[in-house]
Protein backbone atom coordinates (compact mmCIF):
# COMPACT_ATOMS: atom_id res chain seq x y z
CA UNK A 1 0.00 0.00 0.00
CA UNK A 2 1.59 3.37 -0.63
CA UNK A 3 -0.22 6.57 0.37
CA UNK A 4 0.57 9.83 -2.00
CA UNK A 5 2.49 13.02 -0.29
CA UNK A 6 1.35 16.36 -1.75
CA UNK A 7 3.68 18.97 -2.48
CA UNK A 8 2.92 21.29 0.09
CA UNK A 9 3.49 18.26 2.94
CA UNK A 10 6.80 17.22 0.88
CA UNK A 11 7.97 20.91 1.05
CA UNK A 12 7.65 21.35 4.61
CA UNK A 13 9.53 17.97 5.43
CA UNK A 14 12.34 19.27 3.14
CA UNK A 15 12.25 22.14 4.51
CA UNK A 16 12.28 21.05 8.45
CA UNK A 17 15.54 18.76 7.57
CA UNK A 18 17.49 22.09 5.63
CA UNK A 19 16.72 23.94 8.42
CA UNK A 20 17.90 21.29 11.59
CA UNK A 21 20.79 20.29 9.42
CA UNK A 22 21.63 23.84 8.80
CA UNK A 23 22.38 24.19 12.46
CA UNK A 24 25.53 22.56 12.28
CA UNK A 25 26.78 20.77 15.87
CA UNK A 26 25.06 22.07 18.77
CA UNK A 27 27.60 22.87 21.51
CA UNK A 28 27.11 23.00 25.27
CA UNK A 29 27.02 26.75 26.68
CA UNK A 30 28.43 26.54 30.28
CA UNK A 31 29.44 23.58 32.89
CA UNK A 32 27.34 20.17 32.65
CA UNK A 33 24.74 21.43 34.95
CA UNK A 34 23.71 24.30 33.12
CA UNK A 35 21.78 22.34 31.04
CA UNK A 36 22.17 24.91 27.94
CA UNK A 37 23.34 24.49 24.30
CA UNK A 38 23.74 26.48 21.46
CA UNK A 39 24.01 25.83 17.76
CA UNK A 40 26.97 26.08 16.11
CA UNK A 41 26.42 28.44 13.33
CA UNK A 42 24.35 31.01 16.03
CA UNK A 43 27.92 30.56 17.51
CA UNK A 44 29.98 31.16 14.83
CA UNK A 45 27.90 34.29 13.56
CA UNK A 46 29.20 35.80 17.25
CA UNK A 47 32.82 34.64 16.71
CA UNK A 48 32.53 35.78 13.09
CA UNK A 49 31.40 39.21 13.82
CA UNK A 50 33.30 39.71 17.07
CA UNK A 51 36.75 38.76 14.48
CA UNK A 52 36.19 41.74 12.05
CA UNK A 53 39.86 42.88 12.45
CA UNK A 54 42.28 45.64 9.57
CA UNK A 55 43.52 43.76 6.72
CA UNK A 56 41.99 40.33 8.27
CA UNK A 57 39.45 38.03 6.25
CA UNK A 58 38.09 35.39 8.19
CA UNK A 59 37.27 32.18 6.63
CA UNK A 60 35.87 29.21 7.64
CA UNK A 61 35.16 28.76 11.03
CA UNK A 62 34.12 25.53 13.13
CA UNK A 63 33.21 24.43 16.74
CA UNK A 64 34.01 20.98 18.27
CA UNK A 65 34.80 19.02 21.17
CA UNK A 66 38.88 19.07 21.40
CA UNK A 67 40.82 15.63 21.71
CA UNK A 68 41.07 15.33 25.10
CA UNK A 69 37.34 15.59 26.00
CA UNK A 70 36.51 13.01 22.70
CA UNK A 71 39.36 10.78 24.87
CA UNK A 72 37.77 10.99 27.65
CA UNK A 73 34.00 10.26 26.54
CA UNK A 74 35.22 7.44 24.88
CA UNK A 75 36.99 6.18 27.89
CA UNK A 76 33.93 6.55 29.96
CA UNK A 77 34.35 9.63 32.56
CA UNK A 78 33.10 13.34 31.92
CA UNK A 79 33.86 15.26 28.86
CA UNK A 80 36.49 17.06 31.27
CA UNK A 81 38.13 13.43 31.81
CA UNK A 82 36.63 13.74 35.69
CA UNK A 83 34.07 10.38 36.09
CA UNK A 84 30.84 11.86 37.65
CA UNK A 85 30.19 10.77 41.14
CA UNK A 86 26.93 8.75 41.09
CA UNK A 87 25.25 10.98 44.04
CA UNK A 88 25.55 14.26 41.89
CA UNK A 89 22.24 15.42 40.15
CA UNK A 90 22.04 14.26 37.15
CA UNK A 91 21.88 16.94 34.40
CA UNK A 92 18.51 17.51 32.01
CA UNK A 93 19.25 15.63 28.82
CA UNK A 94 20.96 17.00 26.04
CA UNK A 95 19.24 17.73 22.91
CA UNK A 96 19.31 15.11 19.92
CA UNK A 97 22.93 14.77 18.52
CA UNK A 98 24.40 17.43 20.75
CA UNK A 99 27.90 17.62 22.11
CA UNK A 100 28.14 16.30 25.62
CA UNK A 101 29.40 19.12 28.13
CA UNK A 102 33.16 20.09 28.18
CA UNK A 103 36.07 22.11 26.77
CA UNK A 104 35.75 23.03 22.86
CA UNK A 105 38.27 23.75 20.14
CA UNK A 106 37.33 26.53 17.25
CA UNK A 107 39.46 26.03 14.00
CA UNK A 108 39.36 28.73 11.90
CA UNK A 109 41.00 30.01 8.66
CA UNK A 110 41.91 33.63 7.71
CA UNK A 111 43.73 35.62 5.44
CA UNK A 112 45.91 39.06 6.02
CA UNK A 113 47.80 41.59 4.44
CA UNK A 114 51.37 41.48 5.21
CA UNK A 115 51.93 44.61 6.39
CA UNK A 116 51.95 43.25 10.19
CA UNK A 117 53.39 40.14 11.65
CA UNK A 118 51.58 36.74 11.53
CA UNK A 119 52.38 36.09 14.60
CA UNK A 120 51.06 38.99 16.03
CA UNK A 121 47.55 38.91 13.75
CA UNK A 122 47.22 35.34 15.19
CA UNK A 123 47.46 36.94 18.43
CA UNK A 124 45.16 39.46 18.42
CA UNK A 125 42.06 37.09 16.20
CA UNK A 126 42.90 34.00 18.78
CA UNK A 127 42.51 36.86 21.90
CA UNK A 128 38.83 38.10 19.78
CA UNK A 129 37.43 35.16 19.24
CA UNK A 130 38.53 33.85 23.27
CA UNK A 131 37.13 36.76 24.36
CA UNK A 132 33.71 36.58 22.41
CA UNK A 133 33.24 32.83 22.97
CA UNK A 134 33.07 33.45 27.12
CA UNK A 135 31.78 37.09 27.38
CA UNK A 136 28.90 36.96 24.99
CA UNK A 137 28.07 33.47 24.66
CA UNK A 138 29.31 31.56 27.34
CA UNK A 139 31.41 28.61 25.70
CA UNK A 140 34.26 26.34 27.13
CA UNK A 141 36.75 27.05 24.83
CA UNK A 142 40.10 25.45 25.58
CA UNK A 143 42.08 25.02 21.91
CA UNK A 144 41.96 27.46 19.09
CA UNK A 145 44.08 26.22 15.80
CA UNK A 146 43.94 29.04 13.62
CA UNK A 147 45.85 28.54 9.61
CA UNK A 148 46.80 31.23 7.53
CA UNK A 149 44.80 30.73 4.12
CA UNK A 150 46.31 33.81 1.55
CA UNK A 151 47.92 36.95 1.90
CA UNK A 152 45.97 40.01 0.65
CA UNK A 153 47.57 43.29 -0.88
CA UNK A 154 48.20 46.38 1.38
CA UNK A 155 45.15 48.07 1.73
CA UNK A 156 42.33 45.54 1.27
CA UNK A 157 39.19 46.27 2.31
CA UNK A 158 38.34 44.68 5.90
CA UNK A 159 36.04 41.71 5.86
CA UNK A 160 34.28 38.61 7.55
CA UNK A 161 33.39 36.24 5.32
CA UNK A 162 31.05 33.73 7.64
CA UNK A 163 31.74 29.84 7.09
CA UNK A 164 28.08 27.64 7.27
CA UNK A 165 25.22 30.02 7.97
CA UNK A 166 21.55 29.09 8.96
CA UNK A 167 18.03 30.72 7.66
CA UNK A 168 16.69 32.76 10.47
CA UNK A 169 14.80 29.87 12.91
CA UNK A 170 10.91 29.65 12.37
CA UNK A 171 9.44 31.78 15.37
CA UNK A 172 6.81 30.54 17.43
CA UNK A 173 4.11 32.28 19.66
CA UNK A 174 4.00 31.46 23.47
CA UNK A 175 1.36 28.54 24.20
CA UNK A 176 0.85 27.81 27.52
CA UNK A 177 2.27 28.81 30.96
CA UNK A 178 5.34 27.46 30.46
CA UNK A 179 6.59 29.02 26.83
CA UNK A 180 4.85 32.23 28.21
CA UNK A 181 7.45 32.43 31.04
CA UNK A 182 10.63 31.39 28.47
CA UNK A 183 9.24 34.06 26.34
CA UNK A 184 9.15 36.61 28.89
CA UNK A 185 12.94 36.62 30.12
CA UNK A 186 14.52 39.11 29.30
CA UNK A 187 17.12 38.95 26.60
CA UNK A 188 15.17 36.04 24.92
CA UNK A 189 14.08 37.27 20.94
CA UNK A 190 11.76 34.42 20.41
CA UNK A 191 10.87 31.05 20.98
CA UNK A 192 11.86 29.00 18.03
CA UNK A 193 10.90 25.78 16.66
CA UNK A 194 13.98 24.00 14.31
CA UNK A 195 13.86 20.63 16.54
CA UNK A 196 10.38 20.24 16.83
CA UNK A 197 7.90 22.55 19.09
CA UNK A 198 9.22 25.64 21.26
CA UNK A 199 8.33 23.55 24.19
CA UNK A 200 9.10 19.60 24.72
CA UNK A 201 7.96 17.58 27.02
CA UNK A 202 9.14 14.10 27.77
CA UNK A 203 8.68 12.18 30.57
CA UNK A 204 11.89 13.01 32.44
CA UNK A 205 12.71 16.68 31.23
CA UNK A 206 11.34 19.53 29.22
CA UNK A 207 13.70 21.25 26.56
CA UNK A 208 13.15 25.05 25.35
CA UNK A 209 13.85 26.89 22.51
CA UNK A 210 15.04 29.82 21.56
CA UNK A 211 16.76 32.77 19.50
CA UNK A 212 18.57 35.53 22.06
CA UNK A 213 19.72 39.15 21.31
CA UNK A 214 23.18 39.99 20.65
CA UNK A 215 23.37 42.03 23.41
CA UNK A 216 22.75 39.36 26.40
CA UNK A 217 25.40 36.85 27.16
CA UNK A 218 23.37 33.45 25.78
CA UNK A 219 24.33 31.58 28.87
CA UNK A 220 22.81 33.95 31.30
CA UNK A 221 19.81 34.27 28.95
CA UNK A 222 19.46 30.36 28.83
CA UNK A 223 20.02 30.63 32.87
CA UNK A 224 17.10 32.54 33.47
CA UNK A 225 15.25 30.40 31.05
CA UNK A 226 15.33 27.46 33.21
CA UNK A 227 14.70 29.33 35.65
CA UNK A 228 11.87 30.75 34.86
CA UNK A 229 10.45 27.26 33.03
CA UNK A 230 10.96 25.52 36.17
CA UNK A 231 8.81 27.81 38.07
CA UNK A 232 5.95 27.81 35.63
CA UNK A 233 6.06 24.24 34.95
CA UNK A 234 3.70 21.86 37.60
CA UNK A 235 5.61 18.73 36.90
CA UNK A 236 8.90 20.47 37.88
CA UNK A 237 11.09 17.86 35.56
CA UNK A 238 14.57 18.90 34.68
CA UNK A 239 14.75 21.73 32.14
CA UNK A 240 17.21 22.18 29.35
CA UNK A 241 17.56 24.98 27.17
CA UNK A 242 18.71 25.17 23.05
CA UNK A 243 19.48 28.65 21.93
CA UNK A 244 19.21 28.35 18.22
CA UNK A 245 19.94 31.77 16.57
CA UNK A 246 21.60 34.88 18.33
CA UNK A 247 19.69 38.10 16.78
CA UNK A 248 21.72 41.16 16.48
CA UNK A 249 20.00 44.18 17.10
Amino acid sequence: MTTARGPQRVDGWTASVRQRLGLGRLLPLGGPGDGAWIAETAAASVLCGAAALPGTVLGKLRIGPTEKALEAAVAGGGPDGVSRNPADPAPPPAPPSALPSGPLRIEAEFSTTPDRPLPDTAAALRAALLTAAAARLGLEIAEVDLTVTALLEAGATDQVTAGETAPPAPGAKPEGPVATAAAGVPGVVSLTRVLGGPVYTAHDHVRVEVATAGDHRALDVARSVRTAVAAAAEDRLPVSVLVTEVVSR
